[in-house]
């Protein structure tokens, strides 16, 4: 991590492949959003460290460096914890990956070689919070993108913690060990299933036993990793490859069965009829140890 504190203000040196436009225009393809706001390309956001609540502004200047300004006094005193808020903004734009080889290869593929010039340093945006990750896939299951945000507006407004600033609300996600004290009646006016609230609440129990970590998770390899959330009531092999991807940030997830994936294959090939999982596999053949960014710059491609 390369950053330093300027005045007060943290200043975060840039990878030279990221791209302003790229990653704020993924940020802002869903008006919907609760968890953070973009104005004048200014990201403002709560980022939580244990029971802290720093409210931050994110400018990207030049493509160079990232600013990051405390709002409302809630600059940590303790080093070690703006040095938190720094770990959380590397994880959520993956600024320590060096995407060098992911661009060479997207050159000469097919399908990414358009993606990839378009979109050309864009992130995978993650989701850093293990909890936050499992209950955004499991919302998003078998229902349309802007549901989904429908329900994590409600579940974030009725359970989650929020900074008042400028007269705007500021969301901090739901913490697992407030779910974990919750009943599937508790989230009956969220409009999502019974099922859906089963999983979320049974997910938020292991993380309070202990029985689920990122930390644990990050240890594993990937197999060992994609098999314990498979074991996982309401993980099915999209939600644990989406998190596997978005959050644990293994490069070779995968979630091989997901519509936008196939959607975007199609578009690009020009094809009448959906591709087929083999076709699938061996177009991704070239994607090897790069499979999570190139579902995530095909997926772009249909926003």
């Amino acid at each position: 991590m390369t950053w330093d504190e300027v005045n007060g203000v943290i200043v975060i040196t840039l990878p030279d492949d990221f791209d302003k436009d790229a990653n704020l225009g993924y940020l802002t393809r869903e008006k919907n959003e609760c968890m953070y706001a973009i104005e004048n390309d200014v990201i403002t956001k709560v980022i939580a460290i244990g029971e802290i609540r720093s409210l931050v502004q994110i400018n990207v200047m030049n493509n160079k460096q990232m600013n990051v300004h405390f709002l409302n006094d809630s600059r940590p005193i303790e080093k070690w914890k703006r040095e938190e808020v720094v770990n959380y903004i590397y994880e959520w734009f993956d600024l320590n990956n060096d995407l060098t080889s992911f661009f060479e290869m997207a050159k000469t593929d097919p399908l990414l070689k358009m993606p990839a010039q378009k979109f050309y340093g864009l992130r995978v945006i993650g989701i850093p919070d293990l909890f936050e990750a499992l209950c955004w896939g499991v919302l998003g299951q078998q229902i349309n993108l802007s549901f989904a945000y429908s329900l994590k507006r409600q579940f974030v407004e009725k359970y989650g913690d929020s900074v008042e600033w400028n007269g705007k609300k500021y969301w901090v996600f739901p913490s697992y060990e407030q779910i974990a004290q919750l009943t599937p009646t508790d989230l009956a006016d969220i409009k999502m299933t019974v099922k859906k609230s089963e999983y979320i609440i049974g997910i938020a129990n292991l993380m309070a036993d202990g029985a689920l970590s990122r930390e644990q998770l990050m240890n594993m390899s990937f197999k060992d990793a994609e098999k314990s959330l498979l074991k996982i009531r309401g993980i099915g092999p999209w939600t644990a490859n989406y998190v596997l991807m978005r959050c644990l940030r293994f490069q070779t997830a995968f979630p091989i069965d997901d519509v936008g994936l196939i959607n975007s294959i199609k578009l690009i090939r020009n094809m009448d009829r959906k591709p087929t999982k083999d076709e699938i596999v061996e177009l991704s053949c070239p994607w090897k140890n790069w499979e999570s960014y190139a579902t995530f710059y095909l997926w772009r491609v249909l926003y």
